[in-house]
């Protein structure tokens, strides 16, 4: 429940955002806007406020249809409607969802979107890219003022890095740090991720032991990373259904590799009731060797609801404990993670906006390069549509990873409405530009059949995106 409304408070924002850049540049320019809507309103609204011969008049669940206000086109009618799928503006003499060209019958008025220089018809169209764009560099910047940032370089995690069968299998060795990637030391374990994964990189240099070594990775690394993920995903699927109770786990590609040492215990359970203490370095489970805190995550998820016996060390003394564990597979303890040193930076106020603007370009940058693999049958299969974005909000409420996630959909959704696609703000900057170079603008008619071939396509994919969420939920 708190991610479902940390995601309709975030899209709603978003949208009303969106909407009123397309708002701002049109009353700029003296373009009327008829309709200003949160959400869809077919047939009926829950809310409509619009201000007639200088009095503001509001009605509560009102049909769309009313002479009386439908004779002052002149003010906008502000609304709320039922179906929660997004909003829209509705800009007078313009060819979009709220208008036809049976609407744009008569001759152009000095106030509609169609009389205005095409400058200023994409300007209006840009408008709530622009805001989607800028507001995410102001969150970005905000929560920087006043959290600052924490930040693992990877030079400090001397231990390691902990490396998934597919990373073994590319050559790494559990334990491998690694210096450099196509010459470029990386700075932290997202930008390993981030180059091996998504740009695709090959060459990486690892120190193992005293030793350098040279790793070349497979070109498909990236599709193989995606179809194994979608594997674990489904397997924890199928456990999550066999039982309500079971907490589903996250794919680890990479991790910090952290000994299994007890940070603390937990009253009134296995670890408890065998005198497990704090310190106690866990070793082994059911005598395979667990060096590290993963892997003895993953040996423990073998064993629901069964036995397991536990090697670890106490004062250089090895102890075996048999404990019984339950469905969610843990043995009642704590490990402590914060064996590496973070760096932390505070931001003042002037400092935090570029710091923000390069957080938010960098975030940009990030999501076109894995655009890419959106168009390999793995990346198809990894599409979500609202429940997928939902699960990345957490399931506890914090304001910053609610306005922190908020920020990282406003580079999407504005990244998404800039692509070259009819019905998109993507498609009519698309138009314009070609007007601009040809001094031909294309008939309402050729607008209208475009926005109706680009509102079936979206429909579909909003179909397969949401569809695939449907199907995770059953397969």
């Amino acid at each position: 429940m708190i991610q479902a409304i940390q995601l309709i408070l975030a899209l709603s924002f978003l949208v009303l955002i969106h909407e009123l850049g397309h708002f701002t540049f049109a009353r700029i320019f003296h373009v009327r806007v008829e309709k200003f809507y949160m959400f869809f309103n077919p047939r009926f609204s829950l809310l409509r406020v619009k201000k007639i011969e200088g009095k503001w008049h509001v009605k509560f669940f009102a049909k769309n249809e009313d002479p009386e206000w439908e004779a002052h086109p002149e003010n906008t009618e502000w609304g709320i409607g039922w179906l929660p799928f997004g909003g829209y503006c509705a800009i007078a003499g313009m060819v979009d969802e709220t208008h036809s060209t049976d609407d744009l019958a008569s001759e152009p008025q000095e106030w509609e979107f169609r009389s205005k220089p095409a400058w200023q018809r994409l300007l209006i169209i840009l408008g709530g890219i622009l805001v989607n764009f800028l507001g995410a560099l102001v969150i970005f910047s905000m929560l920087l003022w006043q959290y600052g940032q924490d930040t693992l370089p990877l030079r400090n995690v001397t231990t390691g890095l902990y490396y998934s069968e597919i990373m073994v299998n590319e050559g790494f060795e559990q334990q491998d740090r690694i210096l450099s990637i196509d010459g470029e030391e990386p700075e932290t374990l997202s930008d390993v991720v981030e180059s091996l994964i998504i740009e695709g990189k090959r060459d990486v240099v690892v120190l193992r032991g005293a030793d350098t070594v040279a790793l070349t990775m497979s070109e498909d690394l990236g599709t193989r990373y995606l179809a194994q993920q979608n594997a674990f995903d489904k397997a924890e699927r199928e456990k999550r259904r066999a039982d309500r109770n079971y907490e589903k786990r996250r794919f680890v590609l990479m991790a910090e590799w952290i000994p299994a040492v007890v940070d603390s215990v937990f009253p009134d359970n296995a670890a408890y009731y065998a005198g497990m203490q704090k310190g106690d370095s866990i070793v082994a489970v059911n005598g395979v060797p667990t060096p590290s805190n993963v892997q003895m995550t993953e040996e423990l998820q073998r064993h629901p609801c069964d036995s397991v016996t536990i090697d670890f060390y106490r004062a250089d003394e090895k102890h075996t404990a048999r404990l019984f564990i339950g469905d969610q597979c843990k043995i009642g303890v704590s490990i402590r993670w914060n064996i590496f040193e973070l760096e932390h930076k505070e931001y003042s106020f002037l400092e935090a906006i570029p710091a923000g603007v390069q957080y938010g370009w960098d975030i940009l940058a990030m999501y076109v390069k894995q655009f890419r693999l959106v168009f390999t049958k793995e990346g198809a299969q990894s599409l979500g549509g609202f429940g997928a974005i939902g699960s990345m909000f957490p399931s506890f409420w914090s304001w910053y990873a609610f306005w922190h996630m908020t920020g990282f959909l406003s580079i999407i959704l504005a990244f998404m409405n800039f692509l070259p696609i009819p019905a998109l703000d993507g498609g009519y900057i698309l138009f314009l530009l070609v007007e601009m170079i040809t001094r031909r603008k294309p008939s309402d008619k050729f607008l209208e059949r475009a926005n109706e071939i680009g509102f079936w396509l979206l429909l579909a994919l909003l179909i397969f995106a949401n569809g695939n969420d449907i199907l995770k939920l059953f397969f």
